[in-house]
């Protein structure tokens, strides 16, 4: 061999070696700081071996990655950890390795271990590294404030049973685990919470109910802390918010869960079941293994305390669909079964919400929209606020409402005075007490009626003024094309024309009470003529409309279309 080829072939396998030798890289880095720990991922080209050990004065903790080159970009600050100010590098103690160095801010026992690719590939290999804060204290998800007004704190002068009703709310996944993802890349952990904050906000503008958040950023907990939490809250009920995925984008609208301590029978409970697994996984930990030993899964309980919150939580759970039915489509009108960590807390009433499919493209985009959010979080509210409506829990302002507060008559009081410290009027505190007169007694024990809370509508727009204009139908004009010029609803027109159909006729007045001023600005009337191939669902998700609004405005009897048929495609 001449000695330009042992040149060549010594430079080929040198080559080889270092390639075989540095097989890994460090792709990149993401912090997740949460209220009890700091979690953070090290993406991996390959599953690594690794060692670590901590240092003191300062506190650090280092961790070496054996065969290993960097592909990201380091120092790396961080901001809103309790315990990490900044992972860095440092010189290695062999070649072929590489050392991180993460700047802590006390000494701590962390906790390192390797996660597998996920799946549906979303995730390579990862090193996670969970730095914990310390005391750890499941009541960091503390209650929304409250709105400060005198209907919303009128606990502070009642006399007994007072209590808040509290209701958890969960919003799926977080953090490492963005749960589904839609086709356009929508995180499932985003929408959940979004509708979820939505939810808080309608609860928490309730007097006699409080809500308080499993998580309050985007960050993973533990399925099974999830319910701690609201037990360390004395919460009673726990609603968690997900958005539904399958393997195939068809599959579309919302649904409710409920425990099934059986594995679930079809095939869209066994994917869920599957991808809570894949979830706690992605969380580091395999929740549904652990179950053995939880002790709120013990014989005991499952014969008490289960059947009694397996049947208040099909209860709820009835009264949500039936809400979630008035404003979007339902996958299934019963509640379903599966066997899901979140919902095997014995003591507490428990449902998952689907709020549809995000892999299904219509609803992603709509799942996406902050108007279809809203109408979800209201629905779930609704049937929420039905139930304990009906079932209120012994002890709180509900309860006391239903029952009624019995007040006993103190000296200087009449009756005027004791209907104005209850909000409620003479002529009702009469009535449930069957009283003749005004004449009260000091020491007296009057019932004060209570007024259950309807569902209580987001804050409205200050009053406008309105005015009573008469309108003179023209030609392509129809009853909601008209409502919407005015920027009133068709109910009302029709009401007060005593209109028996939404049928007008060209030249026909009608009275309506419009915004003073001029009537709602034009906007351009959009025409669509159906192609070959399209639905009703599909061109009024292309629009970002309702179907039922698309129905409403083209007087539609049915779904059915015709190759060619106009439709007017109303505003969003």
């Amino acid at each position: 061999m001449s000695l330009r080829a042992l040149f060549h072939a010594v430079v080929l396998g040198a080559g080889l070696f270092c390639t075989q030798v540095l097989a890994n890289d460090l792709s990149g880095i993401r912090v997740w700081p949460s209220p009890d720990e700091t979690r953070v991922v090290l993406d991996m080209g390959e599953e690594v071996d690794y060692s670590y050990f901590t240092l003191t004065k300062p506190d650090r903790l280092v961790v070496d990655l054996k065969k290993t080159t960097l592909k990201t970009k380091l120092p790396m600050a961080v901001q809103d950890s309790a315990v990490l100010s900044q992972v860095r590098s440092s010189g290695a103690p062999e070649d072929g390795t590489y050392r991180l160095v993460f700047e802590i801010k006390k000494s701590l026992t962390p906790n390192v271990f390797k996660l597998a690719p996920t799946p549906d590939g979303h995730y390579g290999h990862r090193l996670v590294v969970d730095l914990p804060h310390g005391k750890a204290s499941v009541k960091q998800a503390e209650p929304e404030a409250k709105n400060s007004n005198p209907v919303a704190n009128q606990k502070a002068i009642l006399p007994f049973g007072t209590d808040d009703i509290v209701v958890a709310i969960d919003p799926g996944h977080g953090g490492e685990d963005p749960g589904s993802i839609g086709p356009s890349r929508l995180y499932e952990k985003n929408v959940t919470m979004d509708i979820a904050q939505k939810v808080v906000a309608r609860i928490n503008a309730t007097p006699g109910m409080r809500a308080v958040l499993t998580r309050r950023g985007d960050y993973f907990v533990n399925l099974n802390k999830r319910s701690e939490i609201a037990r360390k809250n004395k919460a009673h009920l726990l609603v968690s918010i997900h958005a539904d995925g399958f393997h195939k984008p068809q599959p579309r609208g919302a649904s409710v869960w409920v425990l099934n301590t059986r594995r679930a029978n079809t095939e869209i409970g066994r994917w869920l079941e599957k991808h809570e697994k894949q979830s706690e996984l992605l969380g580091g930990g395999d929740v549904l293994s652990a179950n053995n030993e939880d002790q709120y899964l013990s014989m005991a309980v499952l014969d008490l305390q289960f059947s009694h919150s397996q049947k208040e939580g099909y209860d709820v759970a009835n009264r949500v669909l039936k809400e979630l039915s008035k404003v979007t489509t339902l996958h299934k009108n019963r509640p379903e079964h599966a066997s899901l960590a979140v919902l095997k807390s014995p003591d507490i009433p428990s449902l998952l919400v689907e709020t549809g499919f995000i892999t299904n493209p219509s609803e992603e985009r709509l799942l996406n929209t902050k108007g279809h959010q809203r109408k979800l979080a209201d629905a779930v509210y609704r049937g929420v606020l039905a139930y304990f409506n009906e079932k209120p829990p012994e002890g709180t302002l509900f309860a006391s409402r239903k029952q009624g507060i019995k007040h006993k008559v103190a000296k200087g009081q009449s009756l005027s005075v004791i209907a104005a410290k209850y909000d409620t009027s003479v002529s009702a505190i009469k009535s449930a007490n069957s009283l003749k007169s005004n004449s009260v007694n000091i020491g007296q024990v009057l019932v004060i009626p209570g007024k259950l809370p309807q569902s209580i509508a987001a804050a409205p727009p200050p009053a406008t003024p309105v005015k009573l204009v008469t309108h003179t139908v023209k030609r392509g004009e129809f009853l909601g094309k008209i409502a919407a010029n005015y920027g009133v609803s068709v109910a009302s027109i029709r009401e007060l024309n005593k209109l028996k159909s939404d049928n007008v006729m060209v030249g026909q007045k009608l009275k309506i009470n419009a915004n003073q001023g001029s009537p709602a600005p034009q906007t351009e009337v959009i025409h669509h003529t159906v192609q070959r191939g399209e639905f009703l669902g599909k061109i009024a998700a292309h629009y970002g409309v309702s179907v039922n609004r698309l129905r409403e405005v083209n007087q539609l009897r049915s779904d059915k279309l015709a190759v060619g048929q106009k439709l007017t495609i109303p505003s969003s």
